[in-house]
């Protein structure tokens, strides 16, 4: 299976199944719409009015090249690994929700402001305490371990946050792991004190911030109904200076509203923050600031576009990244994660304050996905394995899709929210990811382009 597309000024095929990415001419663009399925007299006549028949002949020996040496047209060596069909139940990470409640409301939260639709409530330090055991426990011999902490907004209860990460580090020689905590915060909580705590012990750190000020504002605002923005920007600000070249990421998410939100990644990128992700809303389509169908080509338009300023302000001070457009194209994920993606449910949980277990953060709440309890020692690995199955070669949709290998069947949470079923895909969630992909491989032809 191949995959060709044209963006900007450049062409480009991608063999699906071994990665390979190729930055073609428009003739052997055109010739791969005919070759190898028509023989070589049949493709000549069918583009002799357009190129001369010399050129032809040499653009399908260089096909031809290509194609013996597995770089085009390549065998799935996937379907049969030994290490995905073999793999066993292994969590390596966990999403603590540590406080079930938040100081802010945003319009489009799928956690119900905070509460996930129960109680508000925060996590006691013995639930935690629980659910790292879990990991350890369940991780084999798994070393890095994944931590994050969620919310709602886990400064409201950062007390227990850092009682657990002194908990997981008197853990690791004994077991022979190594903790990366993460802590995902709305910043309006944040003060000297705690931005040192994190930037000490937080291996990464997610600052959520939808953009312009108008644009986050609008969709992110206080109890009293107040703007955020400039409660938090200058905070974040501090903590970024602050972390020295730590991982950090300043998360968005842009909704019917900004759907020109390249402006807002490039706001971001202007105020001095180098690593961003803005995502796409789900939401209802009878919410008012849905994305529907309809929006996907402007949406489309704007990833390309910025594409394009990602490459002008390459290796300039103003240089930055877009989470969606890092893929590594030298060599990718291993087997596992391409297949079955980010693991919800089998690799990763979420833990509630309570500490009932749910296959990831966007599940909580609904008891058809309650996995078992970290206080009564139960995980259902009967659901588990359903997850573990839910990877692209059970998903119809999937199995035929070029850029499978790269969203891994997509979003568990999203399949099921809009088709009752977490094996079929959300179809908007695919378009966009679609290009996400072709303007990630442009970037990459662009930067590093030689000829073939």
């Amino acid at each position: 299976m191949i995959h060709k597309f044209k963006q900007g000024d450049m062409y480009f095929v991608l063999d699906v199944n071994s990665g390979a990415v190729h930055v073609i001419d428009e003739i052997v663009f055109d010739a791969l719409e005919y070759y190898p399925q028509n023989n070589a007299v049949s493709v000549v006549r069918m583009l002799k009015d357009k190129y001369p028949e010399a050129a032809i002949k040499e653009t399908l020996d260089e096909l031809d090249y290509l194609i013996d040496n597995d770089m085009l047209f390549t065998d799935d060596t996937y379907v049969n690994s030994i290490e995905f069909n073999n793999r066993s139940p292994i969590i390596k990470a966990l999403c603590l929700h540590v406080a079930h409640d938040c100081n802010i409301r945003c319009a489009y939260c799928f956690a119900s402001q905070g509460d996930f639709k129960g109680d508000r409530s925060l996590m006691p330090f013995e639930v935690g305490k629980k659910a790292l055991d879990l990991l350890v426990a369940n991780s084999g011999n798994r070393r890095n371990l994944e931590v994050d902490f969620f919310g709602g907004e886990p400064l409201m209860n950062f007390e227990v946050v850092k009682q657990l990460v002194n908990y997981g580090r008197s853990l690791e020689a004994e077991h022979n792991k190594n903790f990366r905590f993460t802590i995902t915060t709305n910043g309006v909580l944040l003060n000297d004190d705690n931005m040192a705590y994190i930037n000490e012990n937080m291996s990464n750190v997610v600052l959520s911030i939808d953009g312009r000020k108008e644009v986050n504002d609008k969709m992110r605002y206080t109890i009293s109904g107040g703007g955020t923005y400039d409660i938090i920007i200058e905070k974040f600000k501090k903590l970024i200076e602050k972390r020295e070249g730590k991982s950090y990421y300043v998360r968005g998410t842009f909704t019917k509203n900004n759907l020109d939100f390249s402006n807002d990644v490039i706001h971001l990128a202007d105020l001095g923050f180098k690593s961003t992700s803005v995502e796409p809303v789900v939401a209802k389509p009878t919410d008012s600031y849905a994305i529907t169908e309809e929006h996907i080509a402007k949406l489309n338009s704007e990833y390309e576009a910025l594409a394009e300023e990602m490459v002008a302000r390459h290796n300039t001070d103003k240089e930055f990244s877009f989470f969606h457009f890092a893929i590594d194209m030298s060599q990718g994920p291993c087997v596992v994660k391409r297949l079955s993606g980010c693991g919800a449910g089998s690799e990763y949980l979420a833990i509630t304050p309570e500490g009932d277990i749910f296959p990831c953060h966007q599940f909580v709440g609904d008891d058809n996905f309650k996995m078992g309890n970290v206080l009564a020692g139960v995980l259902d690995f009967g659901l588990t394995n359903q997850f573990k199955n839910a990877h692209v070669y059970n998903k119809e949709k999937c199995r035929s899709c070029w850029a499978k290998f790269y969203c891994s069947g997509g979003c568990h949470a999203n399949a099921y929210n809009f088709n009752h079923d977490i094996f079929v895909p959300y179809d908007i969630g695919c378009e966009l990811e679609k290009k996400r992909i072709e303007s990630s491989i442009y970037i990459y032809g662009k930067l590093n382009h030689s000829e073939e």
